[in-house]
């Protein structure tokens, strides 16, 4: 099944407290190239980002959009530095004796104080965040990948259609292409016989001159290859590997094919067909370009 560079996936997980959304767009390009945009905070899982990208996807432009809200998962150990706490307290006591004020405080009062509570946040498992962000990116790959095979098969069919066309167009040609020839032949004997008169007209330069004519003029050897390489379009629009280089390659030859055939033939149904085959070679090519 053949897969568009054109998608559009998204997922979002809760993961030991962090709401983690990724999404991720893609559109066509020659070769895969991935940026990822998240807080800079969790930079240290780029590169596992993108592994997981580039085992999935070959080719497109593909940017990766990571949020992630960790409010529910920041929390802390809190501890009391009792040493700092004592002093502040001899220090209150001393005060209150020497100045003669009432030495009356809580135990909340006192934490109030600077530095006698300090918040300390737990290390994190960097190896685990990263695991769990990869695993909401093969989520929204999952959709991502669905959304492309489905744009393929768009793709798929309407390539399919427009080589239906073209084997059409081809067989007219190779229909048309003899009749060319007689009516040479029939024109040239004509025009001797308006020169000529009643004086008599050699038959064997007669057919010398169609037989060099029709040699000029064949397509046999070019609608052979057309037909092949027609046969390798369908036959590849049936796999499940990328196939968009080989296909644009194909699409190349199926051209140069057709502009020698319209280069032979100086017959005007003849060059209307090829006129209308090359329009449908090159909307094929421009499908092939969002193929991966």
């Amino acid at each position: 099944m053949i897969k568009s560079m054109t998608g559009y996936g998204r997922a979002r997980e809760t993961v030991n407290g962090r709401d983690i959304t990724v999404e991720l767009r893609s559109v066509n390009n020659r070769y895969l190239d991935c940026t990822v945009k998240m807080p800079r905070m969790y930079i240290f899982a780029e590169d596992a980002v993108k592994t997981v990208v580039q085992q999935s996807i070959s080719r497109g432009k593909v940017d990766v959009f990571i949020t992630i809200d960790a409010t529910e998962a920041e929390q802390g150990m809190v501890s009391v530095n009792l040493p700092l706490a004592k002093g502040y307290l001899e220090a209150i006591r001393q005060a209150g004796a020497e100045l003669g004020l009432s030495e009356d405080i809580t135990a909340r009062e006192l934490v109030r104080f600077p530095d006698v509570l300090t918040v300390t946040k737990a290390e994190e498992d960097l190896d685990s965040l990263s695991a769990a962000i990869c695993a909401v990116l093969r989520a929204a790959i999952v959709s991502y990948q669905q959304m492309r095979q489905k744009e393929g098969e768009r793709l798929r069919a309407d390539i399919e259609g427009r080589l239906d066309t073209i084997e059409a167009l081809t067989a007219e040609v190779e229909a048309r292409s003899p009749q060319t020839v007689a009516e040479y032949r029939e024109k040239l004997l004509s025009r001797m016989q308006e020169v000529l008169g009643s004086t008599t007209i050699d038959e064997a330069r007669i057919l010398t001159e169609a037989a060099i004519f029709a040699d000029k003029v064949a397509v046999d050897e070019e609608t052979v290859r057309l037909r092949s390489h027609l046969a390798q379009l369908r036959e590849m629009l049936q796999s499940d590997e990328p196939i968009g280089r080989k296909l644009d390659f194909l699409i190349q030859e199926v051209n140069r094919e057709s502009n020698t055939i319209g280069s032979k033939c100086s017959d005007v149904e003849i060059t209307k067909k090829v006129v209308a085959l090359k329009a449908e070679v090159e909307k094929i090519r421009e499908q092939v370009q969002n193929i991966e």
